[in-house]
């Protein structure tokens, strides 16, 4: 026992754990561990990074949670060295409060609690790949919080979360908020092009509902064409309903890019007609009787003012964004079950 009454025996972190797509021996990865010879090098880079990893739990009696965690140590002439390393508390109202720490091989922090039992949200920094050993509460016990629906999004950097201010304010975790969900952030920056790859890996991953918002990366990155982003939309839906014939299925289509929307791209295309081709492929699949997959056009979602760079939103674009996601997948009476 410590010296004021608090239980020293650390809880697996596992039960606690939520937004965990595959593990790769007790680290939480975005990509299959034994299907990334097939994946891109950007894809993989950036699936090895814990996004959208969190812990959840009820508190009873507890006055603080204790976190044992491992993250890499930046070097002197790391881009990442300055960012701020937070871990975030937030319970069903809001954030709570913030507690900051260094990146090291092994350390604990403490995250002072409310009253009441929660349940509770903690959003680790995500930017040194930070990996949870234990878990214990200060004064009471802890418990993993109940089981939600398991919602998989897929999509580059605008899902990974880019420019937003903090790992809570991206939109995928402002949509699973909204929707009471367990999402599963598989957004991969500079990727996310419709590799077929990734398509098969979804289609075996558990999910009670998924969500697509790639394409913009179809336009520069890896120019495509309009006919060769359909065929992929059209191929990539083909494979996810393998493994999800009848899971409730959202496709978000690009959001404004300004620059891109009428400048043709080294192969003539407009982000407007990429846009229009995986738009019209979506239709086509829904029109032959696909009644589980749905379509939230994007270029209307947001305006230039929710662009942090003219590309990626902000913190008020994300929150536009996530909250237009959940409406339209309560529209589509989805409810994740």
């Amino acid at each position: 026992m410590d010296a004021d009454g608090t239980a020293t025996a650390w809880l697996d972190p596992g039960p606690f754990l939520r937004g965990v797509a595959w593990l790769d021996g007790n680290r939480p990865v975005r990509a299959d561990p034994a299907d990334t010879e097939r994946l891109p090098w950007d894809t993989g880079e950036r699936a090895t990074l814990p996004i959208g990893v969190r812990l959840e739990f009820l508190a009873h009696g507890a006055r603080a949670v204790e976190i044992r965690y491992r993250a890499a140590v930046p070097g002197p002439t790391d881009a990442l060295r300055d960012l701020a390393h937070g871990f975030s508390l937030w319970d069903r109202h809001g954030p709570v409060r913030e507690v900051f720490t260094d990146p090291a091989t092994e350390a604990v922090v403490r995250i002072g609690l409310p009253g009441g039992p929660g349940p509770f949200t903690v959003h680790p920094p995500e930017a040194q790949s930070p990996l949870v050993l234990g878990v214990r509460g200060v004064g009471g016990a802890l418990a993993p919080a109940p089981p939600a629906p398991r919602w998989v999004v897929h999509g580059d950097s605008i899902t990974e979360g880019w420019w937003s201010t903090r790992p809570a304010h991206g939109w995928p975790a402002v949509a699973g908020r909204a929707l009471g969900w367990n999402t599963v952030n598989l957004g991969y920056a500079g990727a996310a092009r419709g590799e077929l790859a990734t398509a098969e890996q979804l289609a075996a991953l558990p999910a009670d509902a998924l969500t697509l918002a790639f394409g913009t990366n179809c336009w520069t990155r890896v120019p495509y064409t309009a006919a060769l982003l359909y065929e992929t939309t059209r191929v990539f839906l083909d494979l996810v309903r393998q493994g999800h014939p009848r899971t409730p299925l959202l496709l978000v289509s690009p959001v404004l890019r300004p620059d891109a929307e009428r400048t043709p791209n080294r192969l003539g295309a407009t982000l407007g007609a990429l846009r229009d081709a995986m738009e019209r492929a979506a239709r086509e699949r829904t029109a032959a009787g696909d009644d589980r997959l749905a379509l939230l056009p994007g270029r209307d979602l947001l305006g230039p003012e929710h662009l942090a760079d003219g590309l990626h939103p902000n913190d008020a674009g994300h929150r536009i964004l996530g909250l237009a996601v959940a409406t339209a997948l309560r529209r589509a009476g989805f409810d994740g079950g």
